[in-house]
Parts: C-alpha cells; sequence; structure tokens
C-alpha cells in the first residue's frame, strides 16, 4: 500500500467517525516559545488541552508534519545509521477534546489497523503494551479486540505515561505493537514481558501507534487530579507504518525515501547499499525533505535558535555527500524529489521550489569553501583521545563545523570532544562580540553580525509599493547573519509574502554596495529585504528597485484570483469560498470549498467570464473602509484571517468586492489574457485550480499549438483532422486488442514443466504478463482445454504473483485454486485469495520466487494428492 494511501485513509476514517481534518500545523510553532519545531500532532491543540482555547469541534485528524533535531527531541546523530530515526516525519493523530476517552480510541485503533478496508494487518501480529497502572485499557483491549491477555505488557512511566511538562495535563498511554519476525519465527505469540522489551529493543517488535489517555492535573507537589473533562491524543508514524505495509525492513526502503535516494545515486553516480555503508544516501535523503519543509515554512540558516539547527542539518548532509565523492553541491538538487514526491500533501513546499533550491545551493556552496580545511584540520587531530575545546570552538569559528558534526566525525575515530571547553570558548567569543558591537555601534555605526543593528532612534517604516516600484530611501535598521544580509528600508516598496501573494525581489544600491532582493520579511511589525552579501555592510542611503516586471505579472494574476473567485461562485454557487491561494509572477494557484471536480463545460465557461472581465478593461478601484462598513457592504472577508477595524477594499465594479493587502492591476486589461492549465482536488471538498496570465498565458498557448502540430506531423495528418485520426486509431486497438484476448483465450503453444500426480497433471510456468485480464484469459483458455489439471503460472513483471487454475472436475472434487496459490505464496512471505477455480496470490520476497516454484510440486501434491 502506498504511503499517500495510508495517508488518505487515515484522514478518511476518521471523517467518517465525526472528526474535523485539521491542515497540519506549520513547523514553527505559534505562540509556543518552549519549542524550537513542533515535535507531535497534538503541538497545535497545545492550548485547546490546556483549556486555553476553544474550537468549534471537539474531535480533530490530522496528518501533521514534524521534525525533532534540536534540544529535547533531537534524533539527528542517530539518522542514517537506523531503519526509524529521521529529522523530519508526519505523524497521523486523531484527537479528542473532552468528547471521546479510552473504550472509542482503542475501538478506532483496532478497526483501522486490522479491518481489510483500511490496513488489515493480521491481528495474531499484534501487541499491546500498557501503563502498569491502567487496568482500565488493559481490560478494554480485550473486551474490544479479543487479544489475549499474554499479548498486553505492562511497562512503567518511562514507557507508558505521557505529561505536557511538570504541571498540567498527563495520564497514562497505549502503545500497538507490529510483530517484524518472519512467520516460522512468531510461534504462538506467547512472550515474556522481558522477551517483548528485548524484541523491541531489537526492531523486531515496532511500535506504530500511540494513544494517550489525558485524564490527569498534575499539581506542583506532585499530585495528581481528575481532569473534568478527559481527552484522547494520538500519534501514529506514517513512515513506520509504510515500512510494515510495504514489507521492507527500513523506512528508508518506503516509497517516502526511495525516489529520493534514487535520484541520490544519479547525481552521485555510486550504487546504494543497504547496509552501513549507504549510510550517506540515507543522510542525504532525510535531510533534503528537512531543509525543503524548513525552508518552506520560513525557517532560514543563521548561527541561532532554529536557523542554526537548520544549518546544522545542512552541513551534515554536505558532509555525507563529501564521502561519497561530492564536490559541489547536491542536497540542492534533491530538495526537487522530495517536492515530486510530497508536493501534492504539502503545496508549500511547490509554491516555494526555487526559493528551497536557491537558499539550500548557497548554503552547501558556502560549507563547500571551507569542509576540506576543517576535515584537514580533523585528520591532523586524529592522534588526540580527546579534541580540545579550543580545537573544537576553530573549527566551528573558522570552517563552520557544528559542533555535533565535529563530535560525529570524532566520534567515528574512536575519539571525543570537550564539550564543556567549546562552550567556554563560544561564550568568550560572543562577550567579546557584545563589548565589540557596543563600541562599534557608538563609534561607527557598524555591526558585529547576528544582531539588529537601529541607525535611527524610533526610526519608522512606511509602505509605498502601491503607489511606486522605485523610491530613493534610508536604512534604518540592519542585521548581517554570516552572507546574509537584511535591510528594514524607511521607504520600503518591497512587498512582503502575504495573502497568498509572494515577495518582490529585485536591488537596493547603496554608495558603494549593492543587494540583490531575494525575499522580503516580517520582522517586529516591519519589512526586511533579504539577499547575499558577502562583504561587512556599511549603511548608506539608496535607491530601492522592486523587479518591476515581475510585479506587474504577479499584479496580472491576483486580480485574476478575484475575477476567478467571482466567476467560480456565480456559476457554481455561493458556497464556493476561497481556501487558499498562491499568486506568483508564473502562475496563481485557487484553492475554494466545492463538492467534486468541476465540468469540463463549467470550466470553459468560467474562462470565457473571467477573460469577458478582462478584455472589458474595468478599472480596479481601492479604498479604506471600517470593518464592518466594507462587510455590510458585501465584501468578501476569508475565513480564519484576522483583519484590523480598518481594512483595505478592492473593487472590480460591478464583478468583485474583497479584503485584500495585496497588490493589483490598474484595470482589467493588463491581464490581457487569462488560461486554466489545471483542476484537480486538494483536500476533502476543496478543488484546485490552476491558471496562466498574460505572457505566460500567450507562451502556453504557443507551445500547445506547436505541441498540436507536432502531433499531427507524428500521426501524419494535419491539426484539424487530428481528432479523427485518433479515433479511427483507438477504434483499430479495440479491435486488435479483441483479437488477442480471443488468441489468449484459445490457448497458446504450452511451455513449462508438466507433471503427473496421481490422475492428475500438473502444469507450471512463467511469464512476464501483468495484466490481469490477459492472465485471466490464459487460465480461462488452460481450463475449457483440460481435464483433471491444474495450472501454476508465476508472473515475473513490475507486480511478481501467483496465478492458479483449477478445472471443475477437481473443483467439485473439492480442491480450491485459493488454497494452493496461498500454500505457495506463503514460501515467499505474500498471501492471497480467490475463487475456488481461479486465484491469485502477491509475492513477498521476489528474491524467493524459484524456492516458491521449486516446491510448487510439493504443496500441490500434499493439497491435492
Amino acid at each position: 500500500m502506498k504511503s499517500s494511501e495510508i495517508r488518505r485513509k487515515f484522514l478518511d476514517y476518521f471523517k467518517g467517525h465525526s472528526h474535523q481534518e485539521v491542515p497540519s500545523g506549520p513547523l514553527v510553532p505559534r505562540d509556543d516559545p518552549t519549542l524550537l519545531f513542533t515535535n507531535a500532532g497534538m503541538v497545535q491543540f497545545k492550548r485547546v488541552f490546556q483549556g486555553l482555547e476553544r474550537r468549534d469541534y471537539a474531535r480533530a485528524v490530522t496528518c501533521q508534519k514534524c521534525v525533532r533535531a534540536g534540544g529535547k527531541h533531537n534524533d539527528l546523530e542517530q539518522v542514517g545509521h537506523t531503519a526509524r530515526h529521521h529529522t523530519f516525519f508526519e505523524m497521523l493523530g486523531n484527537f479528542s477534546f473532552g468528547d471521546y476517552f479510552k473504550k472509542e480510541a482503542i475501538e478506532y485503533a483496532w478497526e483501522w489497523v486490522t479491518n481489510s478496508q483500511w490496513l488489515g494487518i493480521d491481528p495474531d501480529r499484534l501487541y499491546v503494551t500498557v501503563h502498569h497502572s491502567d487496568d482500565e485499557a488493559r481490560k478494554l483491549w480485550r473486551q474490544i479486540t479479543g487479544i489475549a491477555d499474554s499479548r498486553i505488557f505492562s511497562l512503567g512511566d518511562k514507557d507508558n505515561f505521557w505529561q505536557m511538562a511538570d504541571t498540567g495535563p498527563a495520564g497514562p498511554n497505549t502503545e500497538l505493537n507490529v510483530d517484524l519476525r518472519p512467520k516460522n519465527e512468531r510461534g504462538r505469540g506467547e512472550l515474556t514481558t522481558d522477551e517483548f522489551v528485548r524484541l523491541n529493543e531489537e526492531g523486531k517488535q515496532l511500535e506504530i501507534w500511540n494513544l494517550v489517555f489525558m485524564q490527569y492535573d498534575l499539581q506542583q507537589d506532585g499530585s495528581r487530579k481528575n481532569l473534568p473533562k478527559p481527552s484522547v491524543d494520538t500519534g501514529a508514524g506514517l513512515e513506520r507504518i509504510a515500512s510494515v505495509l510495504q514489507n521492507v525492513p527500513s523506512n528508508f526502503d518506503t516509497d517516502l525515501f526511495q525516489p529520493i535516494i534514487a535520484q541520490a545515486v544519479e547525481i552521485v553516480g555510486r550504487p546504494y547499499d543497504r547496509g552501513p555503508s549507504g549510510a550517506p544516501y540515507r543522510v542525504l535523503a532525510d535531510h533534503a525533505r528537512a531543509v525543503a519543509f524548513l525552508l518552506g515554512d520560513g525557517v532560514y540558516p543563521s548561527n541561532e535558535g532554529r536557523g542554526y539547527v537548520l544549518r546544522r542539518i545542512l552541513r551534515r548532509a554536505v558532509r555525507h555527500a563529501w564521502l561519497l565523492g561530492r564536490r559541489e553541491p547536491t542536497l540542492a538538487q534533491l530538495t526537487r524529489s522530495v517536492t515530486a514526491v510530497m508536493g501534492e500533501v504539502y503545496p508549500e513546499i511547490v509554491s516555494k521550489e526555487q526559493h528551497i533550491e536557491r537558499v539550500t545551493r548557497a548554503e552547501e556552496e558556502r560549507f563547500l569553501e571551507t569542509i576540506e580545511g576543517g576535515l584537514s584540520r580533523m585528520d591532523e587531530l586524529r592522534h588526540q583521545p580527546i579534541i580540545s575545546g579550543e580545537d573544537a570552538f576553530k573549527l566551528y569559528d573558522t570552517y563552520g563545523f557544528p559542533l555535533d558534526l565535529t563530535q560525529m566525525i570524532a566520534a567515528e575515530h574512536g575519539h571525543t570532544v570537550d564539550v564543556e571547553g567549546f562552550e567556554q570558548a563560544l561564550g568568550h567569543q560572543r562577550r567579546r562580540s557584545r563589548a565589540a558591537r557596543k563600541a562599534g555601534t557608538r563609534d561607527t555605526g557598524k555591526a558585529q553580525r547576528g544582531e539588529w543593528v537601529e541607525l535611527k532612534k524610533k526610526g519608522k517604516q512606511k509602505w509605498i509599493g502601491y503607489d511606486v516600484t522605485k523610491a530613493e530611501t534610508q536604512p534604518i535598521a540592519f542585521r548581517q547573519t554570516g552572507d546574509q544580509l537584511e535591510i528594514i528600508l524607511e521607504e520600503n516598496p518591497f512587498y512582503a509574502e502575504s495573502g497568498g501573494q509572494v515577495s518582490d525581489t529585485g536591488v537596493v544600491q547603496g554608495d558603494g554596495w549593492e543587494l540583490t532582493v531575494e525575499g522580503v520579511e516580517k520582522v517586529d511589525g516591519r519589512n526586511a529585504v533579504v539577499g547575499t552579501f558577502g562583504e561587512t555592510f556599511e549603511p548608506t542611503a539608496a535607491l530601492a528597485q522592486v523587479n518591476e516586471a515581475r510585479r506587474r505579472n504577479i499584479e496580472r494574476n491576483h486580480t485574476a484570483t478575484h475575477l476567478v473567485h467571482a466567476a467560480l461562485r456565480r456559476i457554481l454557487g455561493a458556497h464556493v469560498r476561497q481556501a487558499g491561494s498562491v499568486v506568483a509572477p508564473e502562475r496563481l494557484r485557487f484553492d475554494f470549498s466545492h463538492h467534486g471536480p468541476i465540468k469540463g463545460e463549467q470550466l470553459a465557461a468560467i474562462e470565457a467570464e473571467v477573460n469577458a472581465h478582462v478584455w472589458e478593461n474595468l478599472p480596479i478601484e481601492t479604498r479604506q473602509m471600517a470593518y464592518k462598513d466594507a462587510v455590510a457592504a458585501g465584501a468578501m472577508a476569508l475565513f480564519g484571517e484576522k483583519y484590523g477595524d480598518v481594512v483595505r477594499v478592492v473593487d472590480v465594479p460591478g464583478v468583485s468586492l474583497e479584503l485584500c493587502g495585496g497588490t493589483h492591476v490598474g484595470a482589467t486589461g493588463q491581464i490581457a489574457l487569462f488560461r486554466f492549465t489545471h483542476e484537480t482536488g486538494a483536500a476533502a471538498g476543496v478543488r484546485r485550480i490552476e491558471a496562466l496570465t498574460g505572457p505566460t498565458a500567450y507562451r502556453y498557448a504557443l507551445e500547445l499549438q506547436h505541441l498540436l502540430s507536432e502531433a499531427s506531423g507524428v500521426l501524419k495528418t494535419q491539426p484539424e483532422h487530428l481528432v479523427r485520426r485518433i479515433e479511427a486509431m483507438l477504434e483499430e486497438n479495440k479491435r486488435l486488442e479483441k483479437r488477442v484476448a480471443e488468441l489468449l483465450k484459445a490457448g497458446t503453444r504450452e511451455s513449462g514443466q508438466v507433471e503427473k500426480i496421481g490422475d492428475l497433471e500438473l502444469h507450471v510456468s512463467e511469464s512476464a504478463i501483468d495484466d490481469r485480464g490477459q492472465i485471466s484469459a490464459i487460465m480461462d483458455g488452460f481450463r475449457a482445454k483440460h481435464k483433471r489439471a491444474i495450472s501454476v503460472l508465476f508472473t515475473t513483471g513490475d507486480r511478481a504473483g501467483i496465478h492458479v487454475a483449477v478445472t471443475d472436475d477437481l473443483v467439485s472434487k473439492g480442491i480450491k485454486a485459493g488454497e494452493i496459490a496461498n500454500a505457495i505464496a506463503a514460501t515467499t512471505g505474500g498471501k492471497g485469495g480467490g475463487r475456488p477455480h481461479f486465484a491469485s496470490a502477491g509475492v513477498g520476497d521476489v528474491n524467493k520466487l524459484g524456492e516458491a516454484r521449486a516446491r510448487t510440486v510439493e504443496i500441490v501434491r500434499e493439497l491435492a494428492g
């Protein structure tokens, strides 16, 4: 089962049980300074569990993106060397806020895991742990699931008790584990607690789901009070479940990682080994995911906080690529593979794909300039059993080696690092920096890197980007971190990403310096332009110039989203509401509430209506209004957005009236042309359209025309006759397919092994055919031609399989194709089923297909002899 199907099945199952599907929260937790990153599904509901926030639903289900690479929860050093550790992972979770409790949570978990409609994991493979004091949970597991008491293990606080902090919500948890041992090693499934713990530590028992029962309120004196409304918080690792369902030994062998590893192999040019020597590839795949998602959620590499964790991940990846022989950026290319694998579920990494790749490449190039010197220095220190704090600090300060990278390389040679000495050296440097910064700010206005420098006391920024794209201005504050420079301009024409509209780019040019603006960030209520700047910044008056051509394309796309929104509501109905958007220079994307796919004629009508308004050249009017007056006038407000008392209204007279802070064209005619390119589902009850405008739409039309001409040439016809030519070819193809089916049913020249077992014949053969219909036709032909015969066909195509046909005279004697197929498939770890006269089974391990074929005669003799 593909990971995308597992993810969707989880969300659909709980939606079917009255849970609200809630999108993943960001990796940077909102309003929670206690966490570096979101590390569990419950983080976005923390205030709800604490009773500080109320939602309009009491049940929720999510697939939450998580990072564990810093602070208390840090898996960084283990990544690549174990089967399960990751920096970035996805956590499936269902939540009850004072609604259902233990009984329902256990019922839901068991049904989703074991029912064939969902995961269909054999109950005989499952074990449960509960807290030693939670007799209620143990009893419920037995009553609800029928699981034997010997399969339920009572463990202590370390394994089966959860608490948010020293005080506050807490409770026992119960975990669902899958036995990964081969069937012949499982025995009757009876284990002692010590055996169970040992198998867990050896990776032969795998925890896939943790159900937390929040029933206590921890007090400062250590006592526990019962919560008035007990709640449920669960977490199931998608990567772990995928490894079980895809029958692979490691998360890295699942479809979540294999495409990224394959791309890394193609880039590096060396084969991948699933053993210890393949660790660099696994590190690259894991870290590419973490880097893409952290950058996508607005984290920038730096020397402090979250940015430092990101930089550590990046530099650890560069070092592993170096071990594979790479001397140029590698991870930047892999971030595109991450987008290909996960972009459909997480559109934020698609919209920021270029930004993610650009920043990653810049970081890699920066570290590649110093890594060789740092590794040479490490080599010089290889004879020292303990690397001193001063040496570790020099590696950090001069060569950019994060401490944990130095520790990791030292450990590979059996050495350690004086961490306390490193911290002391780092502290000395920070104190020197602060002193130099104070002196420098007083004397010259220069700053040590990484700190904001205010150049103008009480300097206020004025946003002028609605009116101009070019302005003479003054920096009023700046911050320089490594080669990254951020400047807050007094008069600022650069738009910062908001409301779906991407940030502006451009240039800020001063006396003797120039910054290419790669993005714009919001910093404490002001907007800072951001770019790469390799020298020490000397602030002067400057000319700020937005990339005007790019801005105009963004404006075309933004105004077009308003026209599309209005057309969708008019043609599909007033239920349509915006559910998200991306307004970029090259395209627009618009998500909206709707119950199903849009019909072709409806889509054409929407496109036609938008273009009609474009060609009317309607003026765009903007004005400031009181929020209540704007809403009373019919202005559309986005659900979930927070608005002030005074709002900006964008009015396309007679067509659209919306609250919007973005930039727009002066008149609809400037859009020039509007073309849809895609219409798909984005989530349950949410559709997504993508479209092009202006010059991009014109180029798209030319490309389509070129493709049409090219296709006509290949089929040797004129474009106007292309449809008729394709229809004729399809008709001919149907005729040929029918003829092939008739030939297959009639039977072909038989080859393979024929054995006599008593008075019946066993035919064993092999084929590369994958098509189920063709296999069925071959088996029907066999049954029509033979009496008292059994056919076992091994297919070796992309989906290896075992197919068994039994003639009717043997079926009447009680010989069943399903039993034979299952018994043969079991030798490979596979299973299957079907009707008595024809059955198919999947192959577990394709490497055991030869063994299965060798044992076929023996198995059939035992079942049918």
